[in-house]
């Protein structure tokens, strides 16, 4: 499909949705990348000297997303402890996975890409860094791991 538009998208307006009954709003979002790992190969009867190259197992990275902090509000910290139960033992949990939506949005607020991780959890959260003479935004960050990255187009 050919390009819709004059000019490339901005990357300062998007949504992440973090399941179907939950959002929380983002400043920043990082890692929406993947890779393909390569196989080298080469039989002892080839006659040329360099291997050949396949595809093996896709990489996915870390997610990183950062936002404000704000009075009263623990969400992040809340989701890193429900994978507290992991660590019991009890994995019982595909309710402690989710599904995570990066939607980038157009002018209109309507999704023109959206970025699917599978099975995603937090790993870490990181609280802000204090400094007495700094006059900064608090910024806290959670880091996600997940099984799978895919790409959705607009319709």
């Amino acid at each position: 499909m050919a390009a819709i538009g004059d000019y490339p998208l901005t990357n300062s307006h998007f949504r992440v949705e973090w399941g179907s009954d939950f959002r929380i709003g983002f400043t920043e979002v990082r890692g929406l990348d993947f890779e393909t790992e390569v196989i080298e190969y080469r039989e002892g009867n080839s006659k040329k000297y360099n291997n050949s190259k396949q595809p093996g197992r896709t990489k996915y990275s870390d997610v990183t997303l950062k936002r404000g902090t704000f009075e009263g509000d623990f969400d992040m910290f809340k989701e890193w402890q429900k994978t507290y139960f992991f660590q019991e033992g009890n994995e019982t949990g595909s309710k402690f996975r989710r599904t995570v939506s990066i939607k980038l949005l157009n002018e209109s607020h309507e999704p023109v890409i959206t970025w699917v991780l599978e099975n995603a959890w937090p790993r870490k959260v990181k609280s802000t860094v204090l400094k007495a003479n700094s006059r900064k935004i608090a910024i806290e960050t959670m880091i996600l791991v997940h099984e799978g990255l895919s790409i959705l187009e607009a319709k």
